[in-house]
């Protein structure tokens, strides 16, 4: 089996274009054109493209690529929910570890709106009707976003069973919105103190609107290649490896239980990573920097505790002691994150993807991590999937067998 690596990255500013602005094609012109000039690789080289979204119609990764290029290639359409980036990542590194192509596109776009975030639990069927199933009988429906319902109990329920404070929550948001000043890509560009966090406007429980996820349009592309395109091309100083990667689901352990914290997908997140620290034969002590699913600020603290950061229930106390930041142990989201970057659902995994990319290659400016050579991305979608990926940074040297040192 062949080893697949990151070649390109391109990502548009993420934001919200309103009436008039571009509509999806033009995003993923603009992304996928900047990953494969980043790769130096014409589109007509591509063999095989992985295209995600959420909210837009069937089939609509062919007609996003449509504008790129008219070349016949298999486009396969994913959608996973938040997770869907990541999924059409883990797609376009199958195909290249498994021979059956060289030089493949990951692509992941969306263009929102408030309705889209509404909630899906209206009908018979719902994909979260697992997820209501535990949430309702205890806590019933409010007037707020489904999603935001969801965490925003387990918020509570974190503050209930471990101590957390409603300070540690938004100093969540507080650090990544100082980290997306240095992002000229992140929806939000401006610092938010502590005291405006707190005073920002009820969602839901304890979560305020700033720390909460926005309605965001955007793109993000990756070329991913085999060892031989890596070599025979000169990319070995800028080819990122893509070292390990899981793709979980829930499991009976997410709902047998009246716990929150398991409903918005802690147990697939600990399963994810153990999985890729198996896989890598390193641990979360050797990774650097992380891109970390924080669509609520809670999320960014569950997933401390499930990633292994921290023991469970001090999560909160992790970011308040600033062990999440520049000078700290890691650097989580240093794009910003979800919360300030923004999270154009089917864009955000391979957002991860182009910032761990930059970081790893030393590309990313002032927000760079000095000495970055391992990063891990996570990706959660309720209904639901969970993505975790370990990069490992380019060698300066020849391709050879055997993971980086």
């Amino acid at each position: 089996m062949t080893r697949a690596f990151v070649a390109g990255v391109g990502m548009t500013p993420f934001g919200k274009s309103g009436a008039g602005g571009p509509a999806y094609p033009a995003l993923v012109a603009e992304a996928v054109g900047a990953a494969l000039a980043d790769a130096g690789i014409g589109y007509h080289a591509v063999q095989r493209a992985a295209v995600g979204y959420v909210f837009q119609p069937s089939a609509a990764g062919q007609r996003a690529l449509y504008d790129v290029g008219l070349t016949g290639i298999p486009v396969v359409n994913t959608s996973n929910n938040c997770a869907t980036g990541s999924t059409a990542l883990l797609l376009a590194r199958e195909w290249v570890e498994g021979g059956l192509s060289d030089v493949v596109l990951a692509v992941g776009f969306e263009q929102m709106t408030k309705e889209a975030l509404s909630g899906d639990g209206a009908g018979a069927v719902s994909t979260i009707d697992r997820h209501l199933g535990v949430m309702l009988p205890r806590h019933g429906m409010a007037d707020a976003p489904m999603t935001a319902q969801f965490f925003g109990h387990a918020a509570a329920e974190h503050m209930r069973r471990h101590g957390t404070t409603p300070e540690q929550l938004a100093s969540v948001a507080v650090k990544n919105h100082e980290h997306s000043t240095r992002n000229p890509l992140a929806q939000f560009q401006e610092p938010y103190s502590l005291e405006r966090v707190l005073g920002d406007q009820p969602v839901h429980g304890p979560l305020t609107r700033s720390q909460c996820s926005p309605v965001s349009d955007g793109a993000a592309a990756a070329v991913v290649v085999s060892e031989r395109v890596v070599r025979d091309r000169g990319l070995t100083a800028q080819a990122v490896e893509i070292v390990a990667q899981s793709l979980v689901t829930d499991t009976a352990s997410s709902f047998d239980s009246d716990s929150m914290i398991d409903v918005v997908g802690a147990p697939m997140t600990q399963r994810a990573a153990a999985d890729v620290f198996n896989r890598a034969g390193i641990g979360i002590d050797d990774v650097d920097v992380i891109e970390l699913h924080d669509c609520f600020s809670i999320n960014e603290i569950i997933s401390y505790e499930a990633l292994g950061l921290c023991p469970e229930g001090k999560g909160g106390a992790l970011v308040e002691s600033r062990a999440t930041t520049y000078g700290g142990r890691w650097v989580v989201n240093p794009s910003g994150g979800l919360i300030s970057k923004g999270h154009p659902l089917g864009a955000t995994g391979l957002a991860q993807c182009a910032e761990l990319t930059w970081q790893l290659r030393g590309e990313a400016g002032e927000r760079q991590v000095p000495g970055a050579r391992w990063g891990l991305a996570h990706n959660l979608g309720l209904g639901g999937a969970c993505v975790v990926t370990l990069y490992g940074a380019p060698r300066r040297g020849p391709v050879t067998r055997g993971r980086q040192p």
